[in-house]
């Protein structure tokens, strides 16, 4: 999230592009009536935390926050009708001293509720997690986990560090996680660990369109896309650095709102503009629910490679389907695929499409017949290597204690790397 403030300035990497995800969009009007067809929400509302519904501004450094002053964060949040604040606490197994009991208990007193955030490396994931569980000790309402670039590649990290934290936690205390919004980019990401079952209940991808130089209709249409798959509520920051116009802010609103976000956020109140902060109280005037076209499915095909494709593995697996979380679209899950299609009475093509994403979830079927690209085209690339004994793909994966084969592919593009 901040990584300026840890001196992180991730520049964009270079590579071929190793996961082939299509959008399979749903029409954009149904034939009756020209109201869009119905979104299919994929446990969006289900046991959302209250902390992460409403919202939220993001504060990054207190001492810059209003001069730290408490009492003109709490009236500034009233006047602008802010029901939470989500202040950090630790970077990688640091905890920071801002966030303190006494911060919690003021902010408390006043009508806030107050999340915990930490920005992590998977270098020290038990010690990142023992950083974690502090500021939960100091009266959090959730936490918050920050985990980008330093996570690529890292699944055993992942599982270590969620292990950890939940150990001291506890399995049901409300934890989210806030990541890149572009799934497809970072096919290495361990996604399917942080949103796993021990994971994070919620969903939060940073959606800043003007740093990805997306609209915001597309930047969030297309993290849709690519998130709904995870089956968490999501939760859409937006940003209010980089001095967006209020025509987007109030757009990124009505639009996140449409979709079925449980709340949304701002990055972050001290690059907050004055002239942005009565557009958060302003009220959405014009609904956009019943215009709003579903943002479709990714498509995975033959070669496809990355966390997506870890996920369909790992729905298929959980279906009784005897194949490996590999995170590579091979034979083997290809046939898993045609034969879940063949008894669900879809069209058997062995692709998961919109209607094989909607199967494995267990959502209504509804038709997707239009598809077009939305990430550059891809390169040719190549075969995992497999051991010098000649094992599998599967067995590699297996060697390395269940990480995917796919994790060792590099980003395609970091759509962030302008974010302070």
């Amino acid at each position: 999230m901040a990584a300026a403030g840890e001196g992180l300035r991730r520049a964009a990497r270079a590579g071929a592009l190793t996961l082939c995800v299509l959008v399979c969009a749903a029409p954009a009007m149904a034939a009756s009536g020209g109201r869009a067809a119905p979104i299919a929400r994929a446990g969006q509302q289900a046991s959302a935390p209250v902390a992460l519904t409403g919202q939220a501004m993001w504060i990054w450094e207190l001492g810059r926050t209003e001069g730290g002053n408490l009492a003109r964060i709490v009236a500034k949040a009233r006047q602008y009708g802010l029901s939470a604040v989500y202040v950090k606490a630790g970077d990688g197994s640091t905890s920071w001293p801002q966030f303190s009991a006494t911060l919690v208990a003021t902010l408390h007193a006043a009508g806030l509720r107050v999340c915990a955030w930490q920005f992590v490396y998977g270098r020290s994931p038990v010690g990142e997690a023992n950083a974690g569980a502090a500021a939960v000790s100091r009266g959090a309402d959730c936490l918050i986990v920050d985990a980008e670039s330093s996570y690529e590649g890292r699944y055993l990290a992942a599982r270590r560090y969620v292990r950890a934290l939940r150990s001291r936690i506890g399995a049901a205390y409300p934890l989210a996680l806030t990541s890149f919004p572009y799934v497809d980019y970072h096919p290495a990401f361990p996604y399917s660990v942080f949103l796993g079952a021990a994971g994070a209940q919620v969903n939060m991808p940073q959606v800043y369109w003007k740093d990805i130089g997306n609209t915001v209709d597309v930047a969030l249409a297309r993290t849709w896309m690519l998130n709904r798959v995870y089956q968490r509520p999501i939760h859409a920051i937006g940003q209010l650095y980089q001095a967006p116009t209020a025509t987007d802010v109030l757009r990124f609103r009505a639009i996140a709102g449409a979709y079925g976000a449980i709340g949304t956020s701002w990055w972050d109140w001290q690059e907050a503009p004055a002239r942005l902060w009565s557009v958060l109280a302003q009220p959405i005037t014009t609904p956009v629910t019943a215009a709003i076209a579903d943002p479709g499915w990714p498509v995975l095909t033959r070669r496809s490679k990355g966390d997506l494709v870890v996920r369909a593995q790992q729905l298929l697996r959980a279906g009784g389907r005897r194949i490996s979380a590999n995170g590579v679209f091979g034979a083997q899950t290809a046939a898993a695929v045609r034969r879940l299609q063949t008894a669900a009475r879809i069209p058997v093509t062995g692709v998961v499409d919109a209607a094989t994403w909607q199967t494995l979830l267990r959502l209504p079927v509804t038709p997707a017949p239009v598809v077009s690209p939305v990430a550059p085209a891809p390169a040719p690339t190549p075969t995992p290597v497999a051991p010098s004994n000649g094992g599998s793909v599967a067995k590699v994966a297996r060697a390395t204690g269940g990480v995917p084969a796919s994790a060792d592919l590099p980003a395609v593009r970091d759509e962030l790397s302008g974010k302070r």
